[in-house]
């Protein structure tokens, strides 16, 4: 059974990574730890874990959400785009490397199901995107790739989050995911790693762009959330 240093650790990360706080918003100890019943302690050690993880940061008068400028953005997206491309690239050097094809068949029915309801856009979104990435990248057998693909999916995720607020956005998302996956599950793996770049950004310039919209989304809907 966790210790309530760790529940209440891990409620206030999933927060934190979910959207639950504005992007100036104060995570103020006395409130958090009325919001979890608990003493203001563990929320204070939550909090400087937060920080060391890098998902808070300390500003004027508290602590507050991470929110990673444009040049780091332009860092975390390389990084992202080059773990990505490695989970394929891998079995496409290697002809013992296989994909797992339980892995692969349960998320492809996953979005098979999406793409005949396909849901409404929503932030959160971001979520279901970053389970099919991290899907694919362990069925290729590498944990460690996986785990770093997680950690860094996790670090943009505050920015990430408004690239799915239209309708055409989470339908775009979904028929590529299963263009993606059909491919790597057919064997067709070089035409599996061009669809899996062109769908996360094949260049720089791109991502830019993208990060620079969905920061200027964030300000203007961080009071939705």
């Amino acid at each position: 059974m966790p210790s309530l240093r760790e529940t209440v650790y891990a409620q206030l990360r999933a927060a934190v990574l979910d959207g639950g706080f504005g992007a100036r918003e104060r995570l103020a100890e006395v409130r958090l730890a009325a919001r979890f019943g608990v003493s203001r302690t563990p929320v204070r050690e939550a909090l400087a874990r937060l920080a060391s993880d890098g998902l808070i940061e300390r500003g004027d008068g508290g602590f507050f959400v991470t929110i990673p400028n444009l040049r780091q953005l332009k860092d975390f997206y390389e990084l992202r785009v080059t773990l990505e491309l490695r989970g394929v690239a891998r079995a496409i050097e290697d002809p013992a490397v296989r994909h797992d094809p339980a892995v692969i068949t349960v998320e492809l029915d996953r979005w098979y199901a999406m793409r005949e309801c396909p849901p409404a856009p929503d932030p959160r979104f971001v979520v279901q995107d970053e389970r099919f990435h991290a899907e694919l990248s362990r069925a290729s057998g590498n944990p460690a790739l996986t785990d770093a693909l997680v950690a860094v999916s996790e670090r943009i995720r505050q920015v990430r989050m408004y690239d799915f607020l239209t309708q055409d956005r989470v339908e775009t998302t979904i028929a590529e995911h299963i263009e993606i996956m059909e491919l790597v599950h057919d064997g067709r793996l070089d035409e599996g790693y061009r669809a899996l770049h062109a769908h996360v950004g094949d260049s720089m310039a791109v991502v830019l762009e993208r990060a620079q919209r969905a920061i200027t989304q964030m300000a203007m809907h961080a009071d939705r959330l």
